[in-house]
């Protein structure tokens, strides 16, 4: 797998996000505990040193479960978190971003993944839930950096921003990664990746397969066929082509699916592939 760095930390490009191993919704256990743990330890046997948690999916469920299925850790693995929201009893998303709040959120995520410090945090804003919003986050990304000098953070991320906030970010603390919704058909952060890419710095699409609506596409289909590849296969290489610094995270709780988006690392695209994919409009 080719590598990019996350700060000091060189990870490979094809990541794992763990998300789909808490139960429906993101919320309670997974149905299948042993299938979750396994999944987890086949990520990493195949070559996996990024894995993209929180302490809010579940809640608590993923980081206990990557503890258990992967600790002690290996000296390479990258484990990002991010912090700023919580659940409530029926399994809603609730802001969480006081300066309190994110410091109580670093503590959970140290206990549940049995570490003495996060490799990277995310601060995701929920100015709206369902996307980015503008809004000032100096307090946010202040009380990060004051962790991050205690010694609880090694690097600070930011998600669900908007290109201008990624700015703020930038002129108050180093920045690592961005994460946002990104992927053949939602592609609002174009200039942005290509901004960051000559900054050297990390973009990670979360829904890169679409999430809980999966990609559908007459043209995606044909380059599939054509490339004896599955759509998600290729529309995973497609984010891996499309900049260098694009890290990918899909999540699966099927060692099956996850053998296969690995496999997606190794697909080439040619010319003519990617001239019909760039055509897809969302």
């Amino acid at each position: 797998m080719s590598t990019f760095q996350l700060g000091d930390l060189t990870v490979n490009r094809m990541g794992y996000g763990a998300m789909q191993l808490a139960g429906p919704h993101v919320f309670g256990p997974p149905k299948d505990r042993e299938a979750a743990l396994a999944v987890l330890r086949e990520a990493v046997a195949s070559g996996i040193n990024h894995i993209d948690t929180s302490d809010f999916y579940g809640p608590h469920v993923t980081n206990q479960l990557i503890r258990e299925a992967l600790h002690p850790y290996a000296a390479d693995l990258t484990i990002v978190t991010k912090v700023g929201a919580l659940r409530d009893a029926e399994g809603g998303w609730l802001p969480a971003q006081s300066p309190q709040q994110l410091e109580a959120a670093v503590h959970d995520n140290l206990r549940n993944l049995g570490l003495d410090v996060l490799d990277v945090v995310n601060m995701r804003l929920m100015f709206d839930v369902m996307g980015p919003a503008e809004g000032d986050i100096e307090a946010h990304v202040s009380a990060l950096a004051g962790l991050q000098q205690r010694g609880l953070i090694r690097h600070i991320g930011i998600s669900n921003a908007t290109a201008a906030q990624v700015r703020q970010a930038r002129g108050i603390a180093p920045i690592v990664c961005v994460q946002n919704q990104y992927n053949l058909v939602h592609r609002h952060d174009d200039a942005l990746i290509d901004e960051l890419a000559q900054d050297g710095i990390a973009y990670v699409p979360f829904f890169p397969l679409g999430g809980f609506s999966p990609l559908q596409s007459s043209q995606l289909a044909e380059v599939a066929a054509e490339l004896d590849a599955t759509p998600m296969q290729v529309a995973l290489a497609w984010l891996l082509q499309r900049a260098p610094n694009i890290l990918l995270i899909p999540g699966t709780s099927s060692v099956a699916h996850l053998r296969q988006n690995i496999a997606a690392a190794t697909l080439v695209l040619p010319p003519d592939a990617l001239r019909k994919l760039d055509s897809i409009k969302g």
